[in-house]
């Protein structure tokens, strides 16, 4: 029970509403697991160091000082007027006491408006420095702090400003002894022998709380924060840049899954993807080193890629990288963004280097932040407070007013963790501009499927044709119909990627769809219908010069053989220089055998110039290229690393449970029965008091336990006993309670008040 000169913060707690303990458990949701019994539970939890510590890391600057200057003047030990605490700037009183009500809903502080107490683990969990000011010091009362710091010499300025930036206590040699001025020989002991600065011990100085304040020049505004600056854009322009971003990131994935399917990188030794397959697939996606590292991170966030852990690992697709393949674009950028939102990793470290020079690797457990989640919500939250299409310009101006916000949250990455977020949100189509998407928007609040929808609102209408120039490019205006954008990237190989794609159509891609089993007929006939613009006669001729040639050569397995209708072409295979490599032998004039595999001779001739194709038993046509390499998908879910906060539902049950138990422990007790346990105790006593309870309509005490094993209190007016149930009516709510008999461990009649 925590107690402050008489009154306790229980008996506060008990005095409160519903709706204010609900508050209490919406701001703390730490202290509703397990479900707290009743009020004294609900205060001792409230006042352990460790929940304390985890509840002002969300206060403000401002509040925080006024916690601070509480702490100053003993709130701890009894009840204080904040209308006289010093801050040391002028505050308005209004100001002071809104802070005051925050804390307070923090169940940090209780008490009447003119005398408020802290529990004593504000304190201890704020540190000797919660603000980062030192103590005052005596020396300087009464003294002209802002004049006494114009005078000084930049030396001694820039040891001063190092204090107030990185915290109140240094250390130093130069603190033997306070010398007098003239005596001094350095900047730390003129300081000291001006009285700027306190002697602590002969190795540490203190910056004076007067000093820190002048340096941060509170009386013009340090206490409070500007807000960053905003710019306004149509909400429709934001949502198609973002549409924009998403089907990028949505490219680049597909880029990723089919380089990976053919040529998966090795897992590093150490854990990760090394630099030299990022810098590959950096090449092949026209990507930054960093944007890389973002799109592995989240492919494996959203398991499409996993580690496959073989004797030799490596990084391969998952079969949920097909189910995800199959999606609309929409639906593939939704369950990115919900991965990145939730990657408990840190992106934005890869490629670093730790204490010991060691690259941090993208995909080890080296960029593992749990926190990572909460702090990216927190950043898109503030651009989620601006009206739609409203952002900001500089994120060094929204680092600030975060950290204002919490000044005690984010470590020394605190500042970094927003450029990050804001650069990896702008890439993933969740920011654009500066402000939040529409789609990025409803993510936040209402989650995957709602985001998918109002991104497919934003993304442009797929089309269901392309243009076709006459030098043998073919251009894709928008987003392609799925069925037709395979189709095209069989016969034809990316150029440019953007709103408006660029293929090349060559020999060798019109080869890959001729081997795929397309046949010339397939592709005169997809241009013809598919494309808005004529089919140049170029086009024409070099499907047809390529359908002509290729099959001519056919190859099997025997080992392998090779056949042809014209003994010629056999003869000229036979004597060209890749023959006697490839062991190849005639036994027939129009049949070529070798114990080579097929696949191999079919790459070696067709780079000596020749336009082989691979056949099956029956003479159809048949694709010998290695297949897409899958894994299975890994047994995890992406799930949220922050433990999500009770619902209302939750916290209602949860305040009712706390105030019958407070009635329960507040009720007088007659006679009881011992505890009985479910499986040894002897439930007869317990029983023969219940059946009296009913039989004469008294009041009777009982403590029971969940099914998770949680115990708590409750007083009933029994009115039956069946079945294996307890059944009575909370005589406070006036409700029916059905209670399960081997879920209580004890009980005792109420004597009337």
């Amino acid at each position: 029970m925590v107690r402050v000169s008489g009154t306790t913060l229980t008996d506060w707690l008990r005095a409160r509403d519903d709706e204010t303990l609900a508050d209490v458990l919406r701001a703390r949701p730490d202290l509703a697991t397990p479900r707290p019994a009743d009020s004294s539970v609900l205060a001792t939890r409230a006042a352990t160091r460790a929940s304390v510590a985890r509840a002002a890391e969300g206060l403000d600057t401002f509040t925080l000082a006024v916690l601070d200057a509480l702490l100053a003047a003993g709130a701890d030990r009894a009840p204080v007027d904040p209308a006289t605490v010093d801050l040391a700037v002028a505050v308005s009183p209004d100001r002071v006491m809104s802070a005051v009500h925050r804390l307070r809903s923090l169940a940090v502080a209780w008490g009447a408006d003119d005398a408020i107490s802290l529990v004593p683990a504000a304190r201890e969990a704020g540190g000797l420095f919660p603000t980062g000011l030192g103590r005052p010091s005596a020396a300087l009362d009464g003294v002209d702090v802002e004049a006494a710091l114009a005078d000084l010499p930049e030396d001694e300025r820039g040891v001063l400003a190092r204090l107030s930036h990185n915290g109140p206590v240094g250390n130093t040699r130069d603190a033997a002894a306070i010398p007098t001025l003239a005596e001094a020989r350095t900047p730390i002991q003129r300081l000291l022998a001006r009285g700027l600065l306190t002697r602590v011990d002969a190795s540490t100085v203190e910056l004076p709380r007067q000093i820190g304040l002048a340096l941060r020049g509170v009386g013009t505004g340090a206490l409070t924060v500007d807000e960053p600056g905003l710019r306004t854009k149509a909400q429709k322009n934001v949502d198609s840049t973002a549409a924009g971003a998403g089907l990028e990131l949505v490219r680049h994935t597909e880029t990723l899954l089919r380089l990976w399917s053919q040529e998966p990188p090795p897992v590093l030794k150490s854990g990760g993807l090394g630099v030299r397959d990022v810098r590959r697939l950096a090449r092949a996606t026209d990507l930054g080193d960093r944007e890389v590292t973002v799109l592995v991170e989240v492919a494996m966030a959203a398991s499409l890629i996993a580690d496959n852990e073989a004797t030799n690992p490596e990084y391969l697709p998952t079969t949920h990288a097909d189910v995800w393949l199959t999606a609309g674009p929409a639906n593939k950028w939704a369950t990115l963004a919900a991965a990145w939102l939730d990657l408990p990793r840190l992106p934005g470290i890869g490629g670093q280097r730790d204490a010991k020079e060691r690259v941090l690797a993208p995909l080890s457990e080296d960029l593992r932040r749990p926190v990572a989640p909460m702090e990216r919500t927190r950043v898109l939250e503030v651009l989620a407070d601006f009206k739609p299409g409203t952002g900001v310009v500089d994120p060094d101006e929204l680092a600030t007013v975060l950290a204002w916000r919490a000044p005690r949250r984010g470590g020394r990455l605190r500042d970094e963790i927003v450029r990050w977020t804001m650069a990896e949100a702008t890439a993933v189509g969740v920011v654009a501009l500066g402000a939040l998407s529409g789609p990025g928007r409803v993510l936040l609040s209402e989650g995957t499927a709602a985001a998918a929808k109002r991104m497919a609102e934003a993304m442009p209408e797929p089309i269901d044709h392309v243009l076709v120039q006459a030098d043998l490019t073919v251009v894709a205006p928008g987003p392609l119909e799925p069925h037709l954008a395979t189709l095209v990237n069989e016969v034809a190989d990316v150029e440019s990627a953007g709103s408006a794609t660029v293929y090349r159509v060559s020999e060798t891609s019109i080869r890959r769809a001729l081997d795929a089993g397309r046949t010339a007929g397939d592709l005169h006939e997809l241009f013809r219908t598919r494309s808005r613009t004529p089919m140049p006669q170029s086009l024409t001729y070099l499907i047809d010069d390529v359908a002509r040639r290729h099959g001519r050569l056919r190859g099997g397995s025997t080992a392998s053989f090779l056949r042809c209708d014209d003994p010629a072409l056999i003869a000229e295979v036979a004597a060209s220089p890749a023959a006697a490599g490839l062991r190849l032998r005639r036994i027939a004039p129009t049949v070529l055998v070798s114990p080579v595999p097929l696949l191999e001779i079919l790459d070696e001739l067709r780079a000596a110039g020749f336009a082989p194709a691979a056949e099956d038993a029956e003479g159809h046509v048949v694709d010998l290229r290695p297949s897409s390499r899958r894994i299975q998908s890994p047994l995890r879910a992406v799930r949220r690393v922050v433990t999500r906060p009770p619902d209302d539902d939750q916290i209602a049950e949860m305040v009712a449970a706390m105030r019958a138990g407070d009635r329960a422990a507040d009720s007088k007790r007659g006679r009881a029965v011992p505890a009985t346990t479910r499986t040894t105790g002897n439930t007869t006593e317990t029983m023969a008091l219940l059946q009296e309870a009913t039989r004469t309509q008294t009041t009777v005490w009982i403590g029971q336990v969940d099914a998770n094993g949680i115990a708590s209190q409750r007083v009933l007016e029994p009115l039956r006993i069946g079945g294996g149930i307890l059944e009575g009516r909370d005589p406070s709510t006036d409700e029916v309670r059905r209670v399960p008999l081997h879920r209580i461990t004890s009980a005792a009649l109420v004597e009337p008040s």
